[in-house]
């Protein structure tokens, strides 16, 4: 099977991003992800983003562990990603916490 170019992996993604905003309700999401991730990926990123509310809360890393059982790289690795990423963990957490209101 011939590796695609980047341009082609772009547009896959960009194709991942719109079917992923087509989806309706909580319902349709997580029938979405159980059937495009397994389930070690699905746990993977559940677990990520359990931490990132901890870390907003300046919480150290120890008692983020201490508190899920995530390890302490992974939550380095989140805390790495909220300082140096995109920004895409602050915008879902604010939206998210505006919608608990």
């Amino acid at each position: 099977m011939k590796k695609k170019d980047n341009k082609n992996k772009d547009l896959d993604k960009e194709e991942l991003y719109k079917a992923i905003l087509s989806l309706n309700d909580r319902g349709e999401c997580r029938e979405f992800f159980e059937d495009l991730c397994t389930p070690a990926e699905l746990e993977a990123m559940t677990d990520r983003w359990s931490v990132v509310a901890y870390l907003k809360q300046g919480l150290a890393y120890r008692k983020i562990y201490e508190l899920t059982g995530i390890s302490v790289t992974t939550i380095g690795r989140v805390a790495r990603t909220i300082s140096l990423g995109n920004g895409g963990y602050n915008t879902a957490l604010d939206r998210v916490l505006i919608n608990r209101n």
